[in-house]
C-alpha cells in the first residue's frame, strides 16, 4: 500500500533531521564532490537506540552536521545502534567505518561489496581493473590516461576505508523497536549493493540503487561484475514483485511510489538499449564507439567533455548495454584476446 510522506523541503539538501514516517527521518549530508552536493542519510528509530543507513563520508564538517540532526531529535552518537551501507561507495560507508574504534558502533553492508572491499590498495588507485576493461572497449587512450595519469583528487586522501563488521544476506531482517527492515540484495550499481524494506512503514531505503530523479552508474566500484546491467535490471523487476510504498533514496527527494521511479528506469534502459542497437547498425562496433555518439547526463553533453572517471563510467555502461542485446541476439558479439566488437545480428 502506498504511504505519504510526511512534508519535505522543497530543498532537498536542506541540513536537519526531516521525520519521514513514525521513527524514520532523513538527514542530508554534504560532500565534496562536484555535480553531487548531498547525501541522505536514515536515521530509523530502533529498541537499543537508533540504525543509522548511510551516514555519509568521513569528515569533520559531515560529524558536526550529523551530530546536530541526532541532537535535535534526542539522540547522540553513543545512541547508535548500528550502522548498515547500501554498498561500499564513500559517501555512503566511510564515516560509519570511522566511527568502529571511536564509538563501537558496529557497521553492516551487503556480502558482495567483500569483492572490492577486501581487495582495495591505497597503492593501486581506485581503478586498477578498468585499463584492461577500456582496452577492451576500444577506448585505448582512456585506458592509457587511467592507467598513468589518474591520481585521486585531494579530498579522497587519508579517508578511513576497511571492511565492515559483518556482511548483509539477501533475507536476512533487522530488528527495530517498530518491526523490522527486510533486506534485499540489488545488484548493478555495486556488486554488493542491498535496498532496505521497512514493511511496518512502507517504505524503501534504496541507497544508489533507485535514485528520485538520475539513473545510477553500473558497477562503478574497484571489482565491478562481468554483467552490471543484467543483474541491474533484475534488481529492478524484484522491487516490482514487492508491495508498492515511499521511495527513500540516497540522493534527491522522497518519492510517493517506488513502483513508478522503478518503471521509470526500465523504460530509460529499454530506451538506451534500442540507441545502443541503432548505433550498431549504424556502424558503431566498439563500446567505445557507441558512447562517443550519445549523450552524457542531463545536459547531454559529449563523452570527451566528461572527467576521466565519468568518461570510463560511461564506456563501460555501454559495454553493459551491448552485453544485454547480445544475449537477447539483438547484436552479435565477437571476440579477439584485445578487443570485444559487436555487429549487426
Amino acid at each position: 500500500m502506498r504511504r505519504e510522506a510526511f512534508e519535505q523541503p522543497s530543498d532537498w539538501t536542506e541540513p536537519g533531521a526531516h521525520p519521514v514516517a513514525t521513527g524514520v527521518y532523513r538527514i542530508p549530508l554534504p560532500l565534496p564532490l562536484s555535480g553531487l552536493s548531498a547525501v541522505n542519510a536514515y536515521a530509523v528509530e530502533s529498541a537499543d537506540g537508533v540504525v543509522l543507513i548511510d551516514p555519509g563520508w568521513a569528515s569533520t564538517e559531515n560529524e558536526r552536521i550529523l551530530g546536530e540532526a541526532l541532537r535535535s531529535i534526542g539522540y547522540r552518537f553513543a545512541d547508535i545502534s548500528c550502522c548498515l551501507a547500501t554498498h561500499h561507495h564513500w559517501d555512503h560507508y566511510t564515516q560509519a567505518y570511522a566511527w568502529r574504534e571511536r564509538f563501537g558502533v558496529e557497521l553492516f553492508t551487503g556480502r558482495g561489496e567483500r569483492f572490492s572491499i577486501e581487495t582495495y590498495e591505497r597503492q593501486s588507485g581506485r581503478f586498477p581493473n578498468h585499463p584492461e576493461l577500456l582496452y577492451r572497449c576500444g577506448a585505448d587512450d582512456l585506458a592509457s590516461r587511467l592507467a598513468n595519469d589518474y591520481l585521486s583528487p585531494e579530498y579522497e586522501v587519508d579517508v578511513p576505508f576497511g571492511s565492515p563488521d559483518g556482511w548483509l544476506d539477501d533475507g536476512q531482517r533487522i530488528q527495530l523497536s517498530g518491526g523490522e527492515l527486510d533486506v534485499f540484495a540489488t545488484p548493478g550499481h555495486t556488486r554488493g549493493h542491498v535496498v532496505f524494506r521497512h514493511r511496518e512503514a512502507g517504505i524503501l531505503f534504496s541507497g544508489d540503487h533507485v535514485l528520485s530523479t538520475i539513473t545510477p552508474s553500473l558497477g562503478f566500484e574497484l571489482a565491478p561484475e562481468p554483467h552490471p546491467l543484467r543483474s541491474f535490471l533484475a534488481s529492478l523487476r524484484l522491487l516490482l514483485a514487492q508491495p508498492d510504498g515511499l521511495l527513500l533514496p540516497a540522493h534527491g527527494h522522497v518519492v510517493a511510489s517506488t513502483h513508478a521511479r522503478v518503471d521509470e528506469l526500465l523504460q530509460h534502459h529499454r530506451q538506451r538499449l534500442e540507441d545502443v542497437r541503432v548505433l550498431v547498425h549504424s556502424g558503431a562496433t566498439t563500446a567505445y564507439e557507441v558512447a562517443r555518439e550519445l549523450p552524457w547526463t542531463r545536459r547531454n553533453r559529449r563523452l570527451e567533455s566528461l572527467a576521466v572517471e565519468h568518461q570510463m563510467s560511461a564506456v563501460m555502461e555501454i559495454e553493459a548495454h551491448l552485453d544485454v542485446l547480445a544475449v537477447h541476439g539483438r547484436v552479435r558479439a565477437e571476440e579477439t584476446p584485445s578487443l570485444r566488437r559487436y555487429l549487426v545480428a
